[in-house]
This record gives structure tokens, C-alpha cells and sequence, in this order.
């Protein structure tokens, strides 16, 4: 949360469109936070996604299907929020990268509320060929890798996996603060 991946996402999709090379951008359709089939950044960027992604998507089948309609084979897949495509997506993926020879980079979080990864990106972790973080801050300044969920502005670790929200429902915390369920300075 707050590392900028939706700005990165959006940078990289305007890098490729700047060369005149085509991308297929992709969104989970779990994430409706930003108006289903858009892609938002905190700071302004947006974009439509070429597509959206169900649970029941095959990611091959999308790529085949846009090429019998006439469009071009993608110069890149860019996928956001891919925490939330299945592993078995993920798998369809890679065959596309290792295959078709069409570079797949996904963008989204590793790990839910409570610490546990999301069965994507478990396989993102598993079989991905390189792993880049996106680093963002806690507020005592150290790097935060965990993701807290709150209720009435306290940290829980009750609820379902996924829950859709933004700033007002999550926050980005360092492991230790985390833990202690700190989410400010003590006044």
C-alpha cells in the first residue's frame, strides 16, 4: 500500500505506448475500488485497463482471443493488483512469458493484513523470474513491508482476506509497529 505500483504500472505502460509498442493491461475484477476497469494512481495517473480478469479467466485464452479480434500481439502484459489472479493465472502467465515470449510484469502486494501471503503471489514468489520491491515508509520512518487493516482507525487481524479499500481501511507499517498495532507516534 502507498509504494506507488499503480504509478509505476502507468509509467511503464506509457514507456512501451512512447515506442510504439503495444501493451495488455490487466486488472482483476475483485478490485472495483477505483471504478472496475480503471487503473488509479494517488498522484493523478489513470488509465483503462484492456481488460479485466475473473477468477475463471484464462489468461491465454484473453491474449488469443484479442488476436483473432484483430488486435496486435502484445509487446508486454502489465498486470495490476496480481495478488489477486489465481495461481493457476499465474501459471498461464508464465507460459506466456516462456512460450509466446511476451514479457508479463505484475505489479500488487505480497502479503494481506494479517501476513499471510495471497495464493497469487505465492506463485509470483515461486516462480517469478525476478522480484522487485517497491519500498514506501512507516511513519517512524523505517521501511514498511506489512499492511495493516483497520477499524475505527485501530489495527485488526480479524476478517476476511480480501477487502477492498484504500488510505481510510489500510496503512502501510514497519514489521514492529505492525506487531504492536501502532499505527502514529505516541502523542
Amino acid at each position: 500500500m502507498n509504494a506507488g505500483k499503480s504509478t509505476q504500472i502507468l509509467q511503464v505502460r506509457h514507456n512501451y505506448h512512447e515506442r510504439h509498442q503495444a501493451t495488455l493491461l490487466l486488472k482483476p475484477a475483485t478490485d472495483d475500488r477505483d471504478g472496475q476497469d480503471f487503473i488509479r494512481a494517488r498522484v493523478g495517473l489513470e488509465a483503462k485497463v484492456d481488460a479485466l480478469v475473473f477468477p475463471d479467466t484464462d489468461m491465454r485464452d484473453l491474449v488469443r482471443d484479442r488476436e483473432a479480434a484483430g488486435t496486435l500481439k502484445p509487446d508486454c502484459i502489465l498486470v495490476d493488483e496480481a495478488q489477486f489472479l489465481t495461481p493457476d493465472q499465474i501459471g498461464q502467465l508464465c507460459e506466456l512469458a516462456d512460450v509466446r515470449g511476451i514479457p508479463v510484469l505484475c505489479f500488487g502486494l505480497r502479503a494481506d493484513f494479517r501476513g499471510q501471503l495471497f495464493p497469487g503471489s505465492a506463485s509470483l514468489m515461486a516462480l517469478a523470474d525476478t522480484i522487485e520491491e517497491i519500498k514506501t515508509i512507516c511513519w517512524c520512518g523505517k521501511k514498511a513491508t506489512m499492511n495493516a487493516r483497520l477499524v475505527n482507525g485501530r489495527i485488526t487481524f480479524e476478517g476476511p482476506q480480501v477487502l477492498i479499500g484504500g488510505n481510510d481501511t489500510y496503512i502501510s507499517l514497519c514489521r514492529k509497529h505492525w506487531r504492536e498495532g501502532q499505527t502514529a507516534p505516541p502523542a
